[in-house]
């Protein structure tokens, strides 16, 4: 088995479009065997999602397909962003090492190992129905992301979905290597929830949260709050479960950080509120989106998945705990799904498709697309503001 076969292309007709990325999967012999394929559009052509998933279907017959809506979509060393674009990538994987799923076709529990979703963002309760669909799998690994529309955010396995969640799971047999790429940076130390309520943190470590806060970015305690406000509004929250690490090597933010942003103060209570339910005994520190640190972690999680697929081929999917020009194509990886932030991408990283130059230099011109998302997924967790890169490994 050699590696996937990838089409993509801009153009005002998503006919054009998919016709131009279909000649590219037809021109590679491996497409005539495909069984699987993924399809990424933006929001463009959200519209013709449900005769654009028909004609895949009629082109292909035999291939089972997912995908969803973004902002933009991807593929190897190039991003399509505020432009109407698709995205293709064929697998010729067993047919019986992978079952879509979706709200009409719910998961088997323990019958997969992991799985990638999509999922509408206007889902009630998503954080439980992803530790839900989790629990369903072997390892508790997903990995995906939030569809991304400015109108119908849509999703699909088998057929064209709005609300809910849908998409593919795959045995122990398919050999995935997964991480996630944080892209903030904390300006304080890591401190503990002491009292809360609901999302509101009231305290940390025993002193009033807003005055933790105030100290971390240097605001004057009891000064005007006005005149605070656009710093504030640049603050964002990293945030953990009791158990989990916040930092990792060189400071950086660890896997388990979940970014949320900074919805409120109260100085009356001496609170702050945040996207997201607090419970006493997790930890959080304040952060800043960062270019930089972005970058480097970037580098980082390529570098991991490259050591861990070519010293081991066929490692299965891990319970998780820079170069002049383009690498060579890392031996053993047959493709690649990457769903990153709607607010990152070349605007963040400083140039047209610079995001994903930075993949293509540290992993080489291998099969790959992906997504902009309104929120990552990863193990069974929704983050924000990071990059989740997933290789399928198994072949030199």
């Amino acid at each position: 088995m050699g590696p996937f076969s990838t089409g993509h292309a801009e153009h005002a007709d998503w006919r054009v479009a998919l016709a131009r990325a279909s000649a590219q999967l037809e021109a590679t012999a491996q497409a005539a065997a495909a069984t699987l394929g993924f399809a990424y559009i933006t929001d463009h052509y959200a519209a013709h999602a449900v005769p654009l998933l028909g004609e895949l279907q009629r082109r292909w017959p035999r291939v089972a397909w997912v995908g969803c809506t973004g902002v933009g979509v991807c593929a190897s060393g190039v991003e399509y962003f505020d432009a109407p674009a698709l995205a293709l990538m064929l697998a010729d994987l067993p047919p019986a090492s992978f079952e879509l799923f979706s709200g009409a076709r719910p998961l088997e529990r323990g019958r997969c190992f992991g799985a990638l979703v999509h999922a509408d963002p206007q889902t009630p309760e998503l954080s439980e129905l992803l530790a839900e669909l989790a629990d369903r799998t072997a390892s508790g690994y997903l990995f995906g992301g939030l569809a991304a529309s400015r109108g119908q955010a849509l999703h699909w396995a088998g057929g064209v979905w709005q609300g809910g969640l849908s998409g593919v799971a795959f045995a122990a047999e398919v050999p995935l290597v997964s991480r996630v790429s944080q892209g903030c940076q904390p300006v304080g130390p890591v401190r503990t929830v002491t009292r809360c309520q609901d999302n509101v943190v009231e305290a940390l470590d025993g002193d009033d949260a807003l005055g933790a806060l105030f100290a971390d970015l240097g605001i004057a305690d009891g000064g005007d709050h006005r005149a605070a406000l656009p710093k504030l509004r640049a603050t964002l929250v990293g945030l953990v479960n009791a158990t989990d690490r916040v930092l990792d090597r060189g400071g950086q933010f660890g896997t388990d950080v979940r970014v949320r942003h900074l919805i409120g103060i109260d100085p009356a209570r001496g609170a702050v509120a945040l996207a997201d339910r607090v419970e006493p005994g997790m930890r959080l520190t304040f952060c800043s989106r960062d270019v930089q640190a972005a970058r480097r972690d970037l580098v980082r999680i390529c570098s991991e998945i490259r050591d861990e697929v070519e010293g081991a081929v066929g490692l299965p999917l891990p319970a998780v705990a820079g170069a002049a020009g383009p690498a060579a194509p890392a031996g053993g990886i047959r493709g690649a799904v990457y769903v990153s932030c709607a607010g990152r991408g070349g605007p963040h990283f400083g140039g047209p498709s610079a995001e994903l130059q930075i993949v293509r230099q540290a992993l080489g011109d291998i099969p790959l697309v992906g997504f902009f998302a309104g929120g990552e997924i990863a193990r069974h967790h929704l983050y924000g503001y990071t990059g989740v890169l997933t290789v399928f490994a198994g072949g030199r």
